[in-house]
C-alpha cells in the first residue's frame, strides 16, 4: 500500500477530472489516516473540523439520540467522503464511525477545502457532488447500490479463468471501458482494454510498479485485477485491502482448497467478508450446487453459473448466474415478491416464464405460501412449463375426490393431513437447502409460539415450502425446532418489504389477490336469503383465507416498485389441475406489462435495459 498521497488521491472520485497539478495541490493540504479494525475514526459528541476521503476498506457509521440509542446505521466505502456537512454545522456530530476492516482515508481541515473549492471548479463540482450523493443515499434508504471500481477476481484453478474476459465483453457491451491487471501469460488481448501484466518471467512485479500503473489509469471506472487464488498470502490481503469487491472462483471438484485461505483472509480483517462474494462454475446439467457452509460462510454472497446451455426441463437461470454477477457489478439487484393465494398461485409460474424470455434476470427471490413453493421450485433450475405439467399431474385428485361434492377441497384436505406435499415435492428438490439453490430465495411462515413471523432463507428446501403453505385447520401445524409453523399469509402475503431489506433496489410483486370474485357458495350479493346456499366447512375456511389476502393486498405490494396482478378469480382455489390455464393468465399479465416494466428498468440502468 503506497503512502504516496497524491497516487491515493487520484483514484478518489474527489480528482476526476482534475490535472495532475491541481490534484497535487490538494493532496499536498492532506493528511494520511490509516485505521485498522475496531479503531475509531470520530466519536459521539466530539465536533468534525476535518473532512475525510476514503480511498480504501470500509467504515460503520452510527446516528445516536441524546440518550445513547442507535437510530440509523449504515456503512461507508471506498469513494466516500465524511464530515463535509458535520463540518459546516460546527456542532458536536452524534456520530459513531469505526473501521470495520482496513481502511485508508486522507483528510483535510474542512476550512483549506473551502478554500480549495473556491479556487478550483473542478475540485467544486465534485465535492458537491459528493455531498448530494450521500445525501441521496440516506434519502433512498441506501437502496442506490455502489458500483465498484476495482474489482478483485481469485482463480481457484484455470476452470474460472474464462470469467474475466467475459465480464470485460459484456461490461463493454453497456458502455464500459474496463482495464485489466492479470497474472495470466496466457491472457487473450480484448479491443479498445488497456491491460497490465502482473508478473515478468513468471515473477510478481515489486508492489510499487504495480500501484503506480493503477495510478496512471485515474480515468478507469472499472478496473479488474485477475489472479491465482494460490497468490501468497502477503500479495492476497494487499489485493483485498484495495478492492471494493472480490470474487472467489470455485468448482464443485475443488471449492474445499479455498476455505483454509478464505479463513486465514477473514481472521486477518473479519470486514473483508463483505467483500467477499464466492463463485461457483457449475455443469450446465447441476441444478445443486455443493453444500458447502465452510466456505459461503466465509463470504457476503454467493453466485452459481454455468456457460453450459440448461438440458431439457432446466430453466436458464443457471446460466443467467453470469448476469447476476453484471448486477452487481452494475449495482442492480431485482428482486421478485411471489404472494400467496392457494391454486392461483399457478398464475406465478407464467410471470416468471415471461420475465426470464424477455431478459429480465432476477436477483433474488422471496415467496409466501404457493408464492414459497413456486418460487422455490424456480430457483431450484426447473422450467417453468415443467413446473405447470407436474402440478397438473401430482395434484390431479383421484376418482373418488372427483365424485364428491367439493371434492377438489377434500383432496387438498387429504394432502394436507396424510403430509404427502413432502415426499411429491422431494420427487424435484431432493435434499437440496436453499442456500444450493441457483437464486438466493426466501419463504415466510408464522411461528404461533412466539406469534412472530419466521423467514427462511437457508436449510431444506422442502421443509421452506411445506411450512409456508401449511394452512391452518386444514393442516395441523408443522412443529419444527421449538416453533409451531403455519402458512405465512397470515401476516405477509406478499413479502416485498424482505426484497428491499435484502438490498434489492427494484422489486417486482406478483399478487393473484388483488381482486376477489363477488360471490361464495354460489351465492352473490342479490341472492334472496330464502335461495343461499350453506358454503361446507373447508370453502368457508380458504374463503376466509383469500379474504384476509386480498384485504392485506395493498400492504404487501407497497414497497414494491412495480406490480403485476393477473386476474385468476374465475378459478376456484383448489384448482390445482387448471394450473396450464392460469399460467397462461399470468403470463399474459405479465407480457401485457412487460414494455412498462422495462422503461422503468432503463430509469434505474439505462445501458443494461434501454435495448433488452
Amino acid at each position: 500500500m503506497t503512502d504516496d498521497k497524491f497516487l491515493l488521491l487520484k483514484r478518489h472520485v474527489c480528482s476526476e477530472g482534475l490535472s495532475d497539478e491541481v490534484a497535487r495541490e490538494i493532496a499536498d493540504q492532506c493528511t494520511l489516516n490509516r485505521l485498522e479494525p475496531g479503531e475509531y475514526l470520530h466519536r459521539a459528541k466530539e465536533t468534525f473540523t476535518s473532512v475525510y476521503f476514503l480511498i480504501h476498506g470500509r467504515v460503520h457509521q452510527s446516528v445516536l439520540d441524546f440518550r445513547g440509542n442507535v437510530m440509523v446505521q449504515r456503512h461507508q466505502t471506498a469513494g466516500a467522503q465524511i464530515g463535509a456537512l458535520a463540518c459546516a454545522l460546527g456542532e458536536p456530530a452524534p456520530l459513531d464511525i469505526v473501521a470495520e476492516e482496513p481502511s485508508t482515508l486522507l483528510s483535510m481541515d474542512y476550512q483549506v477545502a473551502l478554500r480549495l473549492t473556491k479556487k478550483h471548479q473542478g475540485f467544486r463540482q465534485n465535492y458537491s457532488k459528493m455531498i448530494a450523493d450521500a445525501v441521496m443515499h440516506l434519502i433512498m434508504k441506501d437502496r442506490k447500490q455502489l458500483k465498484p471500481t476495482l474489482v478483485g477476481i481469485f482463480h481457484q484453478s484455470s476452470a474460472t479463468r474464462p470469467l474475466t474476459g467475459r465480464l470485460i465483453k459484456r461490461l463493454k457491451e453497456l458502455g464500459e471501458r474496463p482495464h485489466i491487471m492479470t497474472d495470466q501469460s496466457d491472457w487473450q488481448s480484448i479491443d479498445d482494454v488497456p491491460e497490465f501484466s502482473l508478473t515478468k518471467d513468471g515473477d510478481f512485479l515489486p508492489t510499487n510498479e504495480i500501484q503506480q500503473k493503477y495510478a496512471s489509469w485515474s480515468d478507469s471506472k472499472r478496473t479488474f485485477m485477475d489472479v491465482d487464488a494460490a497468490l501468497d498470502f502477503e500479495r492476497i490481503t494487499k489485493v483485498f485491502q484495495v478492492c471494493e469487491k472480490v470474487f472467489w472462483c470455485v468448482t464443485p471438484e475443488n471449492w474445499r482448497d479455498s476455505v483454509t485461505r478464505l479463513n486465514a483472509i477473514v481472521e486477518h480483517a473479519p470486514g473483508w467478508k463483505n467483500k467477499i462474494n464466492v463463485v461457483w462454475l457449475l455443469p450446465g446439467d447441476c441444478r445443486f450446487a455443493p453444500l458447502a457452509p465452510d466456505l459461503n460462510d466465509l463470504a457476503k454472497r454467493n453466485f452459481k453459473l454455468s456457460f453450459e446451455e440448461p438440458p431439457k426441463n432446466q430453466s436458464r437461470e443457471l446460466y443467467n448466474g453470469f448476469e447476476r454477477i453484471i448486477h452487481q457489478l452494475r449495482g442492480i439487484r431485482i428482486g421478485v415478491a411471489l404472494g400467496g393465494g392457494a391454486a392461483r398461485g399457478m398464475a406465478h409460474l407464467g410471470v416468471l416464464k415471461v420475465l426470464e424470455q424477455n431478459g429480465i434476470v432476477i436477483d433474488m427471490i422471496a415467496g409466501t405460501s404457493v408464492g414459497a413453493m413456486t418460487g422455490i421450485l424456480y430457483a431450484s433450475g426447473l422450467d417453468p412449463d415443467y413446473n405447470v405439467d407436474c402440478f397438473v399431474s401430482d395434484l390431479k385428485p383421484g376418482w373418488l375426490f372427483r365424485h364428491l361434492p367439493n371434492g377438489g377441497y377434500w383432496y387438498l384436505l387429504y394432502k394436507y393431513r396424510r403430509r404427502q406435499f413432502d415426499p411429491m415435492l422431494r420427487k424435484y428438490l431432493r435434499d437440496s437447502r436453499l442456500e444450493q439453490l441457483a437464486i438466493p430465495v426466501q419463504s415466510v411462515t408464522v411461528d404461533l409460539i412466539s406469534a412472530q413471523p419466521v423467514v427462511r432463507a437457508a436449510g431444506d428446501s422442502v421443509h421452506a415450502i411445506t411450512e409456508s403453505i401449511n394452512l391452518p385447520v386444514l393442516s395441523t401445524p408443522i412443529n419444527r425446532d421449538g416453533r409451531s409453523l403455519v402458512d405465512g399469509g397470515i401476516v405477509n402475503n406478499v413479502p416485498a418489504d424482505l426484497l428491499v431489506a435484502n438490498g434489492c433496489n427494484f422489486v417486482i410483486a406478483a399478487s393473484v389477490t388483488a381482486s376477489l370474485e363477488k360471490q361464495f357458495a354460489k351465492n352473490r350479493s342479490d341472492t334472496p336469503t330464502s335461495n343461499m346456499k350453506s358454503a361446507s366447512a373447508i370453502n368457508t375456511i380458504l374463503r376466509t383465507y383469500v379474504v384476509q389476502n386480498v384485504n392485506m393486498n395493498s400492504v404487501g405490494v407497497a414497497p414494491a416498485d412495480f406490480v403485476i396482478q393477473p386476474d385468476v378469480t374465475e378459478f376456484d382455489l383448489a384448482e390445482f389441475v387448471r394450473a396450464d390455464e392460469m399460467a397462461a393468465t399470468g403470463a399474459a399479465t405479465a407480457l401485457e406489462a412487460i414494455p412498462k416494466l422495462k422503461e422503468l428498468l432503463a430509469e434505474v440502468d439505462p445501458q443494461l435495459f434501454a435495448n433488452e
